[in-house]
């Protein structure tokens, strides 16, 4: 997970919009993304460079 975190943060540092990246109801809300049989969600702050994983939810085997 923190591997993904870290290239949606360098996604940001190069001008790319994550707030549309992954699933969910429209851009800049709460984003799902699917990782490892996973899925963790997270926010995006339009006005700092901050990206924040609100859950992180293993795969269904790993539970």
């Amino acid at each position: 997970m923190e591997r993904l975190a870290d290239q949606l943060v360098d996604l940001a540092s190069v001008g790319m919009d994550v707030s549309d990246l992954g699933n969910g109801p429209r851009p800049g809300g709460l984003r799902r993304m699917d990782a490892a049989d996973g899925w963790f969600y997270f926010l995006v702050a339009p006005r700092d460079p901050l990206i924040i994983i609100v859950r992180i939810i293993p795969p269904f085997d790993a539970l």
